[in-house]
This record gives structure tokens, C-alpha cells and sequence, in this order.
């Protein structure tokens, strides 16, 4: 392939070609399905997922459901700050998109002209999952394995390097890490104040769950077991 011998030892770019290179033996319109599910589809994905984790852990219900939800709510503002923090990296190592340097690839969405280092799609979606991870590992290693999907999808659309999805990556996973035991200090009481809401309790758990995640028994309320009880020393 041309742009391999372009590359010269550099594996970056090497693994670049290798990746984008299945864009172009692909048919058309698996091309523009890799395109959505890059662009948009799997950071809704990621977005559902925390969704979904929440309503289970809501609908359990315990002890410590007001800390599960606080640990979910980290898993977006997570994300959010490793873009944050990308911002100056962005601008401090200005690095050109792939497509810039580099001819030949086969590149799936048009008008990215801002820098290339680090990918904001893979620090999103790897921040989203470490932090749901953090909360619930069975849906985190989901989340994980949807990100690193992600950052195929960003080579392979042609937009990034190999090596701005792992920095992506790291970042993501740092961010969510390092920054979690103070995130949890200062969401837990803040979920707790929610769960003692009447009106916003149910963000919290579901309505009629008790505190060890057993339908709550209603005051007054008779129990079948004790009613026929009842009945028998009734008569």
C-alpha cells in the first residue's frame, strides 16, 4: 500500500493504514453505519448504559443506594472534566489531524480541522466507562468494551492516529480514578439529601422499595399470613 511506504517505520501511522485500510474494502454503506456509531451512536450507547445501570440500582433499592447513584453520577461528570482537561493538551501539543500529513485515507466525516492529540471520543467514552465501573463493574466492563470500540471506530473513520485514542484512553481512565474518591465524598450527601426528599426520592430508589431493598410495608396494612392468623383464633 502507498501510504505504508509513506509511513517509513512509524507505527503509528503504520497501524493507521492498516485500520483505515478496512474502510476502504468495505461496501459503502457499512462505511456510513461506522460513521454514526463513531460520530454519535456509541456515546449514546454509553449515555443508555448509565441510564439503565441507574434504573436497576433504583429499583434494588438497600442501604447504600444513595452511594451507587452518587458513583453513577460521577460517570458522566467524569467525562465531562477529561474534556476539560483535554482542552489545553489540545493546544499545547497541536497535533494536525491524520488526514493533514497524510495521503491516501479514506476519511468518513468531513470538517474536523481541529487538532488530532488527544481523541475527546475516546476520553469521553473511557472516562463514562471507568467511572461506571467504579459503581458497578458488571455494566462498567460493558462500558469498556464500548469504548475501546470507540476508538477503533476513530482510526478506522480515518480522523485519529492509534496513539490519540490510547492518550484518550488514559486520560479518560485518570481522570475517572484519581478524581473519584472526592467525587464520592462530595455526591454521597448530596444523594442522601435526595433520597430523604419526598419529591425527589424516587430518583434514589423506587417507590416502595425499603431500606434493605424489600417492598416497604405499609402501616396499618394486614398481611395475608397474619390475617389468617386472625381467623383462626377468631374461631
Amino acid at each position: 500500500m502507498a501510504g505504508l511506504a509513506e509511513s517509513g517505520s512509524n507505527p503509528d501511522v503504520d497501524l493507521l493504514y492498516d485500520i483505515n485500510g478496512l474502510a476502504k474494502d468495505a461496501p459503502h454503506w457499512f462505511d456510513r453505519i461506522m460513521e454514526f456509531v463513531g460520530e454519535y451512536g456509541l456515546l449514546l450507547a454509553m449515555v443508555l448504559l448509565v441510564l439503565w445501570c441507574w434504573w436497576s440500582v433504583r429499583r434494588r433499592g438497600g442501604d447504600d443506594a444513595a452511594s451507587s447513584v452518587a458513583a453513577l453520577v460521577w460517570a458522566p461528570l467524569a467525562a465531562g472534566v477529561g474534556v476539560l482537561v483535554n482542552v489545553p493538551i489540545r493546544g499545547f501539543v497541536e497535533r494536525p489531524r491524520p488526514f493533514v500529513d497524510h495521503q491516501g485515507l479514506d476519511v468518513l466525516v468531513s470538517g474536523k480541522d481541529d487538532y488530532s492529540f488527544v481523541s475527546d471520543h475516546a476520553t469521553l467514552t473511557m472516562a463514562m466507562a471507568v467511572g461506571l465501573f467504579v459503581a458497578n463493574r458488571r455494566f462498567g466492563i460493558v462500558g469498556i468494551a464500548l469504548a475501546l470500540l470507540e476508538g477503533f471506530c476513530r482510526v478506522y473513520m480515518g480522523v485519529h492516529y492509534p496513539t490519540d485514542v490510547v492518550g484518550g484512553f488514559a486520560l479518560g481512565t485518570a481522570v475517572a480514578l484519581l478524581l473519584s474518591p472526592l467525587a464520592t465524598a462530595l455526591l454521597t450527601p448530596l444523594a442522601k439529601a435526595v433520597e430523604r426528599s419526598s419529591r425527589a426520592g424516587w430518583l434514589i430508589r423506587a417507590r416502595g422499595r425499603g431500606r434493605a431493598g424489600q417492598d416497604a410495608v405499609i402501616p396499618g396494612a394486614r398481611t395475608e399470613s397474619g390475617g389468617a392468623e386472625e381467623r383462626d383464633l377468631a374461631a
